[in-house]
């Protein structure tokens, strides 16, 4: 069988498939548990399959939950515009996630505030049948920390107070300086800056001030450590 004639018969077998669904007359999260293994089919055919946009996903809101490290903020006035561009030009950008299997939900890395316009509006939330589009990736919670600012970072957007909890957190589990610079594309004088504003360097005592803080749990171990040896 030439090449043309399987596309055509493909194309055949597809368009038998979308009046097939049109005839079960299902929408939102029944639709997409039909069309979900045939997508997953597809994107495997693909040439860049391993990237996440390859693998757009429509779930229900309800299954999407936000994250408790965000840095990001938005004005009102931005977040009316973020409305109206969802309204008027539809989603083109899904909300990138971490799936949860715990919790069965999806933890929002990237996309809040697109999540929440649906979530905040009805005229939104029906349009879409309260289906929100995601990406999954895989991640550590401090590279997940990190994938959400770059993201932040790359459009400009960050707060001071969130991006200095998120610091504090990564080096309390362990991620040093240099590690947090190369991951999150900072500078070391960002870094010590938000250790103070943290606080985190008031966690050593009659220590002097430098770039080597070492993490809280390092200086547990540590000061357990001259505990035993009687230091």
């Amino acid at each position: 069988m030439s090449t043309e004639k399987i596309i055509e018969e493909i194309t055949d077998n597809l368009k038998s498939l979308s009046v097939a669904l049109e005839q079960l007359d299902i929408k939102g999260a029944a639709r997409e548990k039909i069309i979900e293994p045939i997508t997953e089919l597809l994107v495997g055919m693909r040439l860049n399959s391993f990237a996440p946009i390859s693998n757009v996903r429509w779930v229900p809101i309800e299954k999407v939950t936000p994250n408790n490290y965000n840095p990001n903020s938005v004005a009102p006035v931005e977040m009316k515009l973020l409305k109206l561009s969802i309204a008027e030009d539809g989603y083109t950008q899904p909300v990138v996630t971490i799936y949860d299997p715990d919790l069965d939900v999806f933890v929002i890395v990237d996309g809040f505030h697109r999540y929440f316009t649906m979530k905040s509006n009805k005229d939104i939330y029906d349009k879409y049948n309260g289906m929100l589009p995601i990406v999954v990736i895989s991640k550590s919670i401090n590279n997940r920390m990190a994938s959400t600012v770059r993201h932040n970072r790359a459009r400009g957007k960050h707060s001071v107070d969130g991006m200095s909890n998120m610091v504090f957190q990564m080096l309390d589990e362990g991620w040093d300086d240099s590690t947090i610079c190369n991951q999150l594309g900072m500078e070391p004088e960002e870094i010590i800056k938000l250790k103070h504003i943290t606080g985190f360097s008031k966690l050593f005592e009659n220590s002097e001030y430098s770039k080597a803080w070492k993490s809280r749990s390092q200086a547990i171990v540590s000061k357990a450590s001259k505990e035993q040896n009687g230091g």
